[in-house]
């Protein structure tokens, strides 16, 4: 047990150290129903472009690349006694699905389900973009605001060996679930 807890410590100091870790930035879910918003590097190139479909009977996200590809889609789920949106890749496999586990007063956990690849929770304050996702107990992911002053714009780190298709398209489900309104 306590080698486990040092093993633990010391992969999340190397995520720390930045070590592999790759920057995202990402606006706010829109201020707006039907805004579309970028997700850039940190040198602030877009990178991936988040269109949200309106008119739709269920909330959409339409992640593409650059080149406008798809690359990924954001669905809540109809019907369902829970709030969950499921990810899928471009050709409609399921990637993940991402639902709210436990709500607390000041920490709120949420299970990624990945069709493969073991899966993740994230857990910590989403209301405020603050919080971190875990494979095992290890940090593969974190989001924060204190790394940007720009107003409505959180940073998204990604460790190495997690897919970040799957961690930014569930950060975007988190998003639209967290803050419904807009």
């Amino acid at each position: 047990m306590f080698e486990e807890r040092r093993a633990r410590k010391a992969a999340n100091r190397a995520f720390d150290d930045g070590e592999g870790v790759t920057r995202y930035r990402m606006r706010q879910k829109a201020v707006s129903v039907g805004d579309d918003y970028w997700i850039d590097d940190d040198a602030g190139e877009h990178l991936y472009k988040v269109d949200a479909k309106v008119l739709r009977a269920r909330r959409t996200y339409r992640i593409e690349d650059t080149a406008g590809r798809h690359v990924a889609t954001v669905q809540s789920r109809p019907l369902r006694i829970k709030d969950s949106m499921e990810v899928e890749d471009a050709e409609g496999h399921r990637l993940a699905l991402v639902k709210k586990a436990v709500v607390g007063p000041a920490r709120d956990r949420w299970r990624i389900e990945q069709a493969e690849g073991g899966d993740l929770t994230a857990q910590g304050n989403v209301l405020d973009h603050e919080y971190t996702v875990e494979r095992d107990g290890y940090k593969i992911a974190e989001v924060s605001k204190r790394w940007f002053r720009i107003r409505d714009t959180y940073g998204i780190d990604i460790g190495p060996g997690a897919d970040p298709a799957t961690v930014l398209a569930a950060a975007v489900a988190i998003d639209a679930m967290a803050h419904p309104g807009g």
